[in-house]
């Protein structure tokens, strides 16, 4: 049985499928890939079919990284039956951290904001990865990829000390 980590954003469009892109690779290179499925969902269905951003493909071609699923990415909402079945949800921002803990009711204890695995942003403070969609320069997706490579670290680390018998 696989551990199962699930990324969560409004549209999953933008932040949920970058962040479902680079933790697989991240989990190539740390040997867990064989045991660990990532997938991603919205808290909205106004995206559902749709594909990532194109500005979320350009944002991780610039910086090196191949076809992680992201051109077949099909935008979905998420299900509450997804959060008895995967073993941590992140969550993008603090609104969806409580969109899904409503969603969850008692059993939420593994839904995390991304960003609460990054040492600098637990430290300033600053936890929600922004929505990057309006940042139509271009420069927002940036910002939005340094966030969440900042935090795979500490998601990596997370995942094997929960998988540790």
């Amino acid at each position: 049985m696989s551990y199962r980590v699930c990324v969560v954003c409004t549209g999953n469009i933008c932040r949920s499928p970058m962040l479902e892109f680079l933790l697989r690779e991240s989990l190539v290179a740390a040997g867990l890939d064989s045991l660990v499925d990532v997938d991603s969902g919205g808290t909205s269905a106004e995206e559902s079919g749709n594909p990532a951003d194109p500005r979320t493909l350009e944002v991780l071609r610039r910086n090196g990284h191949t076809d992680w699923g992201g051109s077949r990415h099909q935008a979905r909402r998420i299900e509450r039956s997804w959060l008895a079945e995967r073993d941590l949800i992140l969550a993008a921002d603090t609104g969806h951290l409580r969109s899904l803990r409503r969603l969850a009711g008692d059993d939420a204890p593994h839904v995390r904001l991304i960003r609460s695995f990054d040492p600098d942003a637990v430290a300033s403070g600053a936890l929600d990865v922004e929505d990057p969609w309006y940042g139509w320069d271009g420069s927002a997706f940036d910002r939005t990829y340094a966030q969440l490579s900042a935090a795979i670290p500490g998601i990596i680390d997370f995942i094997r000390s929960d998988m540790a018998p």
